[in-house]
């Protein structure tokens, strides 16, 4: 039951993250579109440097990012969960950033992103990348690559706490 609870709370959280902040303006996140429409904003000059995926800045704090996940979700996993060692700390953390990783792609950009006009930037209305489905799902086996340094993280603090 906690694991319902759980990812009922973090898909209302990333939820509430994203999709409030894109409808206000779809920038914030153009380093998550689509090759193509991200592109076409860089060559509008409507991306700034900090969302450049290439910047050192965006990096660092991608990085950053995922570092404070693991932090976050170490005690939260040890607590809540009683995880008391390394693989169950990891292995918690691992699963609940995937189910959030795969709603984010599934449920967010499949069905959300990809079919309303409120995503659109400017001078981008109309481009292939909008109904862009495998983007999403490429996207999402990234994603699931890019939550092992969080997990690990995450098992790290647990075996701490312990």
């Amino acid at each position: 039951m906690v694991w319902v609870i759980e990812i009922i709370i973090l898909f209302t959280l990333f939820t509430l993250m994203v999709v409030p902040a894109v409808i206000k303006n779809p920038l914030l996140m153009v380093h998550d579109y689509p090759t193509d429409i991200y592109e076409k904003a860089i060559e509008l000059g409507l991306v700034k440097e900090s969302h450049d995926r290439k910047s050192k800045k965006f990096i660092v704090i991608s990085i950053i990012t995922v570092i404070l996940i693991g932090l976050i979700f170490g005690p939260l996993i040890y607590y809540f969960n009683g995880a008391r060692n390394f693989l169950t700390g990891a292995g918690y953390t691992y699963i609940l950033w995937t189910a959030v990783n795969w709603y984010d792609a599934l449920i967010l950009d499949c069905l959300w992103f990809c079919h309303s006009n409120k995503v659109v930037i400017p001078g981008t209305e109309g481009m292939a990348g909008y109904k862009d489905y495998m983007f999403h799902i490429k996207g999402a086996f990234k994603g699931m690559l890019l939550g092992i340094p969080s997990a690990i993280i995450a098992g790290i603090v647990v075996l701490v706490l312990k």
